[in-house]
């Protein structure tokens, strides 16, 4: 799900990266709060596992890549708002020393998998529990199925939003003799080939 560089244009680049701004800020203000400080460091421990996960891809068609990513297990063990502090900083990380993610698309890379799959998973896990389960707090078999069935969504949400980010540039961005500058494959390509696998696996 990685978005590498070159393949959003660099006006797409700084739209997602500027979404993110408030996203970020409202992020840290709300762990300031929420989260307790001996907790702070497990945060840490997150961001380390969600860059472990998404380390091992899996290629897909059209220059992008399947994988785990681990933000909807990091919202339910800390909130939404730490999982997209961790994943963001992992996605960094990765994008810095391994080049795993382009340095432009930084910010579409977090949009996808440190904003929409973390609090989409949260809210469905949320949703399905409230409703579903008893009052009492207690863990059951229902909280398992809840963060399974948030996982699937959030991640497959997330893959569906790049699968239209790398759709919308050979419609957006072409030269004088209508080539793609930059993804070349549109919605008919970029959906199938990005949710086929992530729904089949994810």
């Amino acid at each position: 799900m990685h978005i590498p560089e070159n393949y959003l244009s660099p006006v797409t680049c700084g739209v997602m990266t500027v979404a993110m701004v408030p996203v970020w800020a409202h992020a840290i203000k709300k762990v300031k709060v929420e989260l307790p400080k001996e907790k702070l460091p497990l945060v840490g421990v997150g961001a380390a596992f969600s860059f472990l996960a998404m380390m091992f891809n899996v290629p897909l068609v059209g220059g992008t890549t399947g994988h785990a990513v681990g933000g909807t297990l990091i919202a339910l063990l800390f909130g939404p708002n730490a999982a997209c502090l961790a994943v963001s900083v992992a996605l960094l990380l990765q994008a810095v020393i391994f080049g795993d993610g382009g340095i432009l698309a930084f910010g579409a890379n977090c949009f996808n998998m440190a904003f929409i799959l973390p609090y989409v998973g949260y809210a469905i896990y949320s949703m399905i529990v409230k409703k579903f389960a008893g009052a009492n707090g207690e863990k059951t078999g229902v909280h398992y199925i809840a963060a399974a069935i948030g996982s699937y969504i959030g991640i497959n949400v997330a893959a569906f939003v790049a699968a239209v980010e790398f759709g919308l540039q050979p419609l957006l961005f072409k030269d004088s003799l209508g080539n793609a500058l930059y993804c070349p494959y549109d919605l008919s390509v970029s959906i199938p080939s990005m949710m086929i696998p992530h729904l089949a696996v994810a």
